[in-house]
């Protein structure tokens, strides 16, 4: 993404680390890459806002639209055991 007066603009993955060139246009915020248009995003006009085209993130993991609103549960790990367990084979404490 690109910032611009406080505002986010999304430009495709694959340009992530690469410099671009920011034109603001008749309203409209474009974006190039190498000669070519690689994004056209509509001025915002709000503070702070991400102005994002999701077809930036196609081929990138998890840009199916898959949102995860609840922690994944993980199995318990089988090796993690108590320190009271420890302590009983191999004696002392704190």
């Amino acid at each position: 993404a690109i910032d611009l007066d406080t505002n986010s603009y999304s430009v495709p993955w694959r340009l992530i680390g690469e410099s671009v060139q920011v034109v603001v246009l008749a309203g409209r915020v474009i974006i190039r890459h190498a000669g070519q248009v690689v994004a056209d995003h509509p001025l915002c006009q709000g503070r702070r806002q991400r102005i994002v085209d999701r077809d930036h993130f196609v081929g990138f993991a998890g840009s199916e639209g898959l949102v995860r609103t609840a922690p994944v549960e993980l199995a318990p790990a089988a090796l993690l055991r108590p320190l009271a367990e420890y302590e009983a084979v191999v004696g002392g404490g704190w």
